[in-house]
């Protein structure tokens, strides 16, 4: 039988992500792990409305979303511990500005560029709904026909209730397939 625990957040894990915006000629950089798809076209960043780097994203409606492999949880992990407003975090990652002007970590695998079309405010919350403008992608994590290997890059998760890091797993079969399994 199913216990009701209330209302719940219950859909963790989710993908580690560092969240850039430049603060005037440097970037700050933050660890987002409430991110999102909202279309074929749009993602969500969600950001407790606090978080330094927020009057920044809405000032110049651009950010980046760098996907975290193990290789750079260390400073990932850093960049959410401290505040934007108390240190300085421009050296935290080797960095280059993107075509569209927001901050790409050149030890990221993955990193989106992206554009703020819209901000959906909740209690103690920003969600920043932003349009992808290009992704940067490491060719080592490139397939032969150019998709992201996931298999090869393997993002981090995050897992809120007990607030770990965990490692993406196995295959476990192709999206809809399993309908053979089935005895209907």
């Amino acid at each position: 039988m199913k216990k009701n625990i209330g209302s719940q957040l219950a859909l963790y894990p989710t993908p580690v992500t560092v969240i850039g915006a430049m603060n005037e000629n440097k970037p700050t950089w933050t660890l987002v792990a409430h991110v999102g798809i909202i279309g074929h076209d749009r993602v969500l960043v969600s950001l407790a409305a606090p978080h330094f780097i927020n009057h920044l994203i809405k000032e110049n409606k651009k950010l980046s979303i760098s996907i975290v492999d193990e290789n750079m949880l260390p400073e990932t992990d850093y960049a959410g511990s401290v505040s934007g407003n108390k240190v300085d975090k421009s050296d935290l990652f080797e960095y280059e500005l993107g075509t569209a002007g927001a901050p790409i970590i050149s030890k990221a695998p993955v990193v989106m560029e992206c554009t703020v079309e819209d901000i959906y405010n909740t209690p103690n919350f920003e969600s920043f709904i932003c349009s992808i403008d290009n992704t940067y992608v490491d060719e080592k994590y490139l397939n032969e026909a150019g998709k992201i290997d996931y298999h090869a890059l393997k993002p981090v998760l995050f897992e809120f209730p007990t607030y770990e890091y965990l490692s993406t797993g196995e295959v476990l079969g192709k999206c809809l397939s399993f309908k053979d399994k089935l005895n209907k």
